[in-house]
């Protein structure tokens, strides 16, 4: 078995790296993510009883639309809040398909960068469920120094159902957990 694929500031894309072949994040969305992703996400979230009031904010984004989007935080934002909720072009799991930004949906207006997603009610049950699907909750809320982004509740990473479920046990952000994989010794 593989590491999932690490993508941070410290770890960009590999060149001429391309998704698999990309499907609606979830029913009837315009947001797409890798196929695979995609179909364990709406099981996900029919699993979790979250049919029509959880919502895809944000999946797969080319480069381009990467370095758009991180000109206009910056143009409108400033350097310190772009850096703490965008990830650099080229060093963005949005380009892998394989991450999701999720939304609470509550009737009121989504915010793009900071999407309201908490930790009650059936976004708890999604989180309970989550690495049985093979995500996790990306940026942690204490892992800031590891991850280099700042803690964001609406960001989940697929990683496949056996590493989500070890993350998930042993507590530990994608970093900590690919630096411990590549450690061990071959079985």
């Amino acid at each position: 078995m593989k590491p999932p694929l690490l993508v941070n500031a410290w770890h960009p894309l590999p060149a001429g790296y391309a998704p698999g072949g990309l499907s609606p994040a979830l029913p009837g969305s315009q947001v797409l993510l890798e196929s695979g992703c995609a179909a364990a996400l709406a099981a996900l979230v029919k699993s979790a009883g979250g049919e029509g009031r959880i919502v895809a904010v944000s999946g797969y984004r080319p480069h381009s639309e990467q370095l758009a989007l991180w000109e206009e935080v910056l143009r409108d934002k400033g350097e310190a809040f772009t850096r703490r909720y965008v990830a650099l072009p080229g060093c963005s799991e949005h380009e892998t398909g394989l991450a999701i930004d999720l939304a609470l949906d509550d009737g009121s207006e989504i915010d793009f960068i900071r999407p309201y997603f908490p930790y009650d009610g059936i976004c708890a049950e999604f989180r309970a469920k989550a690495a049985e699907f093979g995500f996790i909750e990306r940026y942690q809320a204490g892992k800031e120094p590891v991850t280099g982004i700042a803690a964001e509740p609406w960001h989940f990473r697929y990683v496949g159902a056996e590493h989500a479920r070890r993350i998930a046990a042993l507590g530990l952000a994608l970093e900590e957990y690919v630096l411990q994989f590549n450690r061990r010794s071959p079985e």
